[in-house]
């Protein structure tokens, strides 16, 4: 047992504040609250609460029990033992931002090549690293696209295919700058819209055009004409990016984006019910004053040995204080660590087979599904491994059944979005069997004989 502080110290401390015990230290508080009677159960030997734990636990579904069809931003993946094993070397498991970071090359080098991949990965000049999520990302994309132009221009444009929580927090980020209007996304825009229809809201007062590839709906846009249009104006171009699909799609630097932010969890993250993730934040290297996080560059010593250092640190604790453009205090260094392992893992041609595999049985599962009476595809666009599906009831009664068959079915899109009523949202992964999909679309096709 962890035992703080012993008699005789409690005795030191109360005498070095001048008070004679631990009652009339708290004097000050109410009587009948300084001892309130919990209402606590028996205590318990740790056999016993491993027990109980472990009971409650298994009341627990999760996609290794279950068939898992389900996406909207966090994918089941497959995950290889190595990434794992690798993180809980105690020099990583236990490592935090270092304040003296020279100390902690190993943490440095882990920290660089993982901005390195993404780069790699996203065509872009540089990555920070790193971000809490994909919703913090985006947000902070915001943040900087308003401090880039210093305040003097004050719209930010959005659709409403984005992830709706990344939406939010940026909206929740950005509510205290003054005169800042986040518009695109209103209730009466269809959420079905090509992003075609930004460009007539685009004008000399936008700061920032988001966009998601592919977007929240599964589909894929060519952005390079709206990145030319938005340039035309002055303004930037953040794209929002499911980082799996860069193995086999276009990286956005190749259409002008001058930020991409996105979620990484699919790159070796498991699941974990909700967090921790990984939010990733690449941009242009003029940008680079301006964004939050930090910078790892290579250097040498002055014996000529390789070392890393910290290029910038644009922490308010740190370099700019007063002038940082964000309060971002702590990077998801194991969960970026976890990323730079699975890619350095798979390289390039493995996370392309695997980005073919999620394409490739997401297709097969569209047309079974779309071939099913009552069952259709509602959107007419190329997709990546999610795809909309009108059904013929609701949602929730839709996979109410399926989970009576082990399987955990796509997301209810009316949810979100009130037009979007009987619209589910599927997702396929490589985990995914063609055994799995066809027995999917027998437990689709009682759904609609009921």
């Amino acid at each position: 047992m962890f035992i703080p502080h012993t008699d005789p110290e409690r005795a030191e401390m109360l005498q070095a504040i001048g008070v004679e015990s631990l009652e009339e230290l708290f004097k000050d508080v109410p009587e009948a609250y300084r001892y309130p009677k919990l209402n606590l159960p028996p205590a318990l030997s740790e056999m016993e609460a491993m027990a109980q734990v472990t009971s409650l636990s298994q009341a627990n579904e999760h996609a290794r029990e279950l068939i898992c069809f389900l996406g909207a931003g966090a994918y089941n993946h497959y995950i290889p033992a190595a990434v794992d094993m690798l993180l809980r070397r105690g020099e990583f498991y236990t490592a935090y931002t270092p304040y003296q970071p020279e100390i902690s090359q190993g943490t440095l080098q882990a920290i660089f090549e993982y901005q390195s991949l993404i780069t790699a990965l996203t065509g872009m000049d540089i990555s920070n690293a790193s971000h809490y999520d994909g919703a913090t990302a985006t947000a902070e994309a915001g943040v900087m696209a308003y401090h880039y132009f210093r305040g003097k221009r004050n719209k930010i444009l959005i659709p409403p295919s984005v992830n709706p929580q990344y939406r939010a927090t940026l909206k929740t980020y950005l509510a205290g700058y003054e005169s800042l209007n986040i518009v695109g996304d209103e209730a009466e825009v269809d959420p079905l819209s090509t992003p075609d229809y930004l460009l007539n809201q685009l004008d000399n007062n936008t700061a920032l055009v988001i966009v998601q590839y592919p977007d929240f709906f599964g589909r894929i846009f060519d952005y390079t004409a709206l990145a030319k249009a938005v340039h035309e104006v002055g303004a930037l171009v953040a794209v929002v990016v499911n980082p799996l699909s860069l193995g086999l799609l276009k990286p956005p630097g190749q259409f002008g984006a001058d930020i991409v932010v996105g979620e990484g969890q699919p790159l070796g993250i498991p699941l974990s019910f909700g967090g921790p993730y990984l939010g990733i934040f690449a941009t242009r290297s003029e940008y680079a004053h301006k964004i939050s996080g930090r910078l790892v560059g290579e250097t040498v010593d002055v014996a000529g040995n390789r070392g890393y250092v910290l290029t910038l640190t644009a922490r308010e604790q740190h370099i700019k204080r007063e002038k940082a453009t964000s309060n971002i205090c702590t990077n998801q260094g194991l969960m970026a660590l976890a990323s730079a392992i699975y890619l350095s893992l798979l390289g390039k041609s493995g996370l392309r087979k695997v980005a073919e595999l999620c394409y490739q049985k997401a297709h097969y599962a569209a047309e079974e599904i779309g071939a099913i009476p009552g069952y259709s595809l509602c959107v007419n666009a190329p997709f990546f491994h999610e795809f909309v599906v009108c059904c013929p009831r609701d949602v929730a009664e839709v996979n109410e059944h399926l989970l009576e068959h082990g399987i955990l079915g796509g997301y209810d899109l009316g949810r979100d979005y009130h037009s979007l009523k009987n619209h589910m949202l599927i997702a396929v992964t490589e985990m995914n069997t063609r055994e799995e999909i066809d027995l999917l679309c027998e437990a689709l096709q009682e759904v609609s004989h009921d």
